[in-house]
């Protein structure tokens, strides 16, 4: 996907500095790295989305930070990313905001990408072959305030156009519009990860293709 970048932050972000283990602003991602019953942890952090009809289901796995790249290398040449809103689900330390670098990488955002922990949302800007493309990174471990939902503008931004990576959805529950696609990453022995992947639209299903 070609594309001029208007990046909003100036160091580099190289690849090799994005690690599945990484540790965001203080969140100790160390304690959840023992293994654990796939479907057991798949269906608690699906739970609040239960309602929502599961057109597709697809599993991967990860060997390593190598395959996560190429997961989100795969997923960042599909077209119908443009407005798609993503869920990414997992303990602590499974790897969800690695995999939305890697996808932002894949869409050509440069410079350092910032977690947003406690902006609650980084946003960024590219051009591509398609036009400008709007995607927004949101990260809800922090979010406590319902209020802060209105406050922050967040309604507006999930109903404009544009991509919506986001981490930690159950901390939003009942806040969040319907996913396209939500991505459940579970820790494996060593730097492996388990993946369920689960198209809730018809966008969601066509991501999946």
């Amino acid at each position: 996907m070609p594309a001029v970048v208007q990046p909003r932050h100036k160091p580099l972000f190289r690849r090799r500095e994005v690690h599945i283990r990484h540790t965001d602003l203080g969140k100790s991602e160390r304690a959840s790295l023992l293994p654990q019953a796939r479907e057991d942890n798949v269906a608690r952090q699906l739970r609040h989305r239960g309602h929502l009809s599961i057109l597709e289901t697809r599993h991967q796995h990860w060997a390593d930070e190598a395959a996560c790249a190429d997961a989100a290398e795969a997923l960042g040449r599909h077209t119908a990313l443009r407005d798609a809103t993503i869920e990414l689900h997992g303990p602590l330390g499974a790897g969800k905001t690695t995999f939305a670098r890697h996808l932002l990488r894949a869409l050509c955002v440069q410079g350092h990408v910032k977690s947003p922990t406690y902006a609650l949302m980084e946003p960024y800007e590219v051009t591509t072959a398609a036009g400008p493309l709007a995607i927004s990174h949101f990260d809800f471990y922090r979010f406590d305030d319902p209020q802060e939902w209105e406050d922050a503008g967040f309604r507006e931004v999930f109903a404009n156009p544009g991509l919506k990576l986001v981490e930690w959805p159950e901390k939003a529950a009942g806040l969040l519009p319907e996913p396209d696609l939500c991505i459940a990453i579970e820790p494996q022995p060593s730097e492996a990860r388990a993946v369920r992947i689960d198209a809730r639209s018809a966008r969601g299903r066509e991501l999946l293709a």
